[in-house]
């Protein structure tokens, strides 16, 4: 069973937060994949400086028990693992001086590392 984070009532804050520029993103390198079947994934991996880092792949199917997150039609999915570290985080897309990257915000990192690629909880 996949759950789908939709409409939640005023008072709920999302699993999961995937914001329209990090979606619009997204969407883009999917038109230039050819597949418009393809999702992102983001997952939490060992490895790194601070002992986790974050993943990101495209994939053709959500799996049991996958969270899936939607905006602009573009869908982002978390397996159930990973969505205990970033439970509440945003994935976010920005572009600035130091280039341009995706950045999840992750209220669950106790520490991150000075790249911002890998994280403890």
């Amino acid at each position: 069973m996949t759950t789908v984070i939709d409409d939640l009532p005023l008072d709920m804050s999302p699993a999961l937060v995937f914001t329209e520029a990090a979606a619009r993103k997204v969407g883009s390198l999917i038109e230039s994949e050819g597949n418009p079947a393809l999702m992102l994934r983001v997952f939490v991996q060992g490895g790194g400086c601070s002992g986790m880092q974050y993943g990101f792949e495209f994939d053709e199917q959500a799996q049991d028990g996958d969270t899936m997150v939607e905006n602009l039609g573009v869908k982002l999915l978390v397996d159930p693992m990973s969505l205990q570290y970033l439970s509440g985080a945003e994935i976010d897309y920005r572009e600035g001086l130091e280039g341009a990257q995706f950045v999840i915000r992750n209220p669950n990192a106790t520490t991150t590392c000075g790249c911002g690629s890998s994280f403890s909880a």
